[in-house]
C-alpha cells in the first residue's frame, strides 16, 4: 500500500468507517448526509463529470508510477483473434488464418520482457487492453518470461473481463474511451498495431495523428501483418492525394514476425531505413 505523507489531519478513509457506525435515524439515512466522496450516486450525477474524468487520469498514473513503471510498449489488436489451438472456433476463415498473430504477440511481449528485466524491468513493460485475442496474448508473452504487464480494461456491454495473464496490480478498468487511450499512450516507447477491427483501427489511427501533428514524439511504430493492412488500408493513396504528406508514410513499418518487431525497435533511428523494411543486420 502507497505511504502517504505524515499530516497532522484525520484521514478520509478513518472518517468512511467511522460514518459506518452512526445511529441509523431518518436524518443519517438522508442522501445529504453522505460524505461526497464516499457517496456514489453523488459522484454519478452528470455534473461531476470532470471529476470522473480526473480520477480516472489519476488513479493508473499513481499507482503505475508507485509500481516503478517508467516506459511501456503497446499491444494494439484484435480481440476476436484465437490462438492457433482454437483456430477451429473462429467465426470466419480470415480470423482462423490470423491466429498465427496470436502467436507472434505472445512471442514478441516475451522478447520484449526479459529485455525490460534485464534493465530492471521498469522500461518497455507491456501493455494490452487486458482482454482476449491478441491482447491476451501480449499478457502471456510476459507472463512467460516471468515479468509483469499491464492490462486497461473498459466496461463495455459484452466484454470484456481481464484476461488471466494480466499482473494483478497492474489491471485496471475504465469507463472513459478517451482516458484510457491517454494512458496506453502516455509511457509509450513503443507501438505494435497488430490486425484489428473498430477499436484497434481507433487506437491505431488516434496514435499515428498525434505524432504525426508533433503532439506526440515519434516512436518505434509498427504494423504486424503488411498483407492484411495493405488489403484494408492505401496509404499510398492518401499521399498522393495528399490528404497526408509523403513524410507521413515513414511514421510506420510492417513486421511480420516477433523477430522483426525487435530489430525494428533496436533499428528505429538508423538512417536509410525504409518504411516496411527491417535493415540488414
Amino acid at each position: 500500500m502507497h505511504d502517504q505523507r505524515p499530516s497532522p489531519f484525520r484521514r478520509a478513509g478513518e472518517d468512511m468507517r467511522t460514518a459506518e457506525e452512526i445511529p441509523d435515524t431518518p436524518q443519517t439515512r438522508a442522501p445529504s448526509y453522505r460524505l461526497a466522496f464516499a457517496d456514489e450516486e453523488f459522484l454519478c450525477r452528470e455534473e461531476l463529470r470532470p471529476v470522473r474524468w480526473q480520477l480516472e487520469l489519476m488513479k493508473p498514473e499513481l499507482m503505475l508510477s508507485e509500481a516503478g513503471i517508467k516506459s511501456t510498449v503497446v499491444l494494439f489488436g484484435g480481440a476476436r483473434i484465437p490462438p492457433p489451438e482454437r483456430a477451429d472456433t473462429a467465426r470466419t476463415k480470415t480470423l482462423a488464418d490470423l491466429s498465427k498473430y496470436y502467436d507472434e504477440a505472445r512471442e514478441f511481449a516475451r522478447l520484449m520482457t526479459i529485455q525490460s528485466m534485464a534493465d530492471g524491468g521498469h522500461d518497455h513493460v507491456i501493455v494490452t487492453g487486458g482482454g482476449p485475442g491478441v491482447m491476451e496474448a501480449g499478457n502471456r508473452g510476459a507472463a512467460d518470461a516471468g515479468g509483469r504487464s499491464i492490462g486497461l480494461n473498459i466496461v463495455l456491454p459484452h466484454e470484456q473481463a481481464p484476461n488471466e495473464w494480466v499482473t494483478p496490480g497492474l489491471c485496471f478498468n475504465f469507463h472513459y474511451f478517451a482516458i484510457r487511450k491517454m494512458h496506453f499512450l502516455v509511457r509509450a516507447s513503443a507501438i505494435c498495431v497488430f490486425p484489428g477491427g473498430f477499436g484497434t483501427m481507433d487506437e491505431m489511427f488516434e496514435a499515428l495523428t498525434l505524432i504525426q501533428t508533433g503532439r506526440m514524439e515519434r516512436i518505434p511504430f509498427l504494423l504486424f501483418g503488411r498483407t492484411f493492412w495493405e488489403s484494408i488500408l492505401n496509404w499510398e493513396v492518401l499521399a498522393e492525394a495528399g490528404t497526408i504528406s509523403a513524410e507521413d508514410l515513414n511514421l510506420f513499418r510492417y513486421v511480420d514476425t516477433a523477430t522483426e518487431a525487435v530489430e525494428a525497435i533496436a533499428t528505429w533511428g538508423d538512417a536509410g531505413t525504409k518504411r516496411g523494411e527491417i535493415p540488414d543486420l
